[in-house]
């Protein structure tokens, strides 16, 4: 059985539950802060959450495990079978979780966790939010689903990235990401009632 090892105030160990769920996978909650410990960068490396063990083997960043867990349960698929078209769900992803929510991510200790970020900072983010969201337009599909007409990978990455900086960006520079982006906002009403991603948000309580 696999481990999942992390806390649910992590938004990329919520994404890794939602995969186990969508996959039909059997798995073990593990609670397990970030932390420098020893035994926890034995499973992350960089102490972050999610990690998940295997047969005594672990592996970290989300990414990497949504590529072992496509491999390891082919169906239902997340990636498309033309391996151009797969690429292009994996860009999209990418673009979503480094353009948008590591941008945000920036503010996040003054956001929610009462610390500051300097003036510098919240400037450089704010302007480097703007160009993310003008990249990811260009790559989002959304008919019905972010890259085309069945659920991918990109989408359980909408879900949970955009969640989060639209969080961080509405508290911090009063800007909606989903302002003026009906198909997306359309998306992540969709998404909220996917049945993995929605038993993942239920069981938050």
């Amino acid at each position: 059985m696999i481990q999942l090892y992390g806390l649910t105030i992590s938004n990329y160990y919520s994404l890794t539950k939602a995969l186990l769920i969508e996959k039909g996978l059997e798995f073990e909650e593990v609670k397990a802060p970030p932390t420098q410990e020893e035994d926890n960068l034995a499973r992350s490396p960089m102490g972050k959450m999610p990690s998940i063990g295997v047969d005594g083997q672990f592996m970290s960043e989300s990414l990497a495990i949504a590529s072992y867990l496509e491999r390891l349960q082919p169906e239902p698929a997340l990636l498309p079978s033309d391996p151009f078209a797969a690429g292009k769900v994996v860009e999209l992803a990418c673009h979503i979780k480094l353009d948008i929510e590591l941008v945000a991510r920036r503010c996040l200790p003054e956001a929610f966790f009462g610390q500051s970020v300097s003036d510098e900072t919240k400037a450089a983010t704010e302007k480097d939010l703007h160009r993310g969201m003008q990249a990811v337009d260009r790559l989002l599909v959304c008919e019905p689903y972010a890259a085309g007409s069945s659920i991918t990978l990109a989408d359980f990455y909408a879900f949970y990235c955009f969640g989060l900086a639209n969080a961080i960006s509405q508290k911090m520079f009063s800007l909606d990401l989903m302002q003026g982006r009906p198909a997306l906002a359309e998306l992540m009403a969709r998404l909220a009632e996917h049945p993995s991603i929605a038993a993942v948000e239920a069981s938050k309580g």
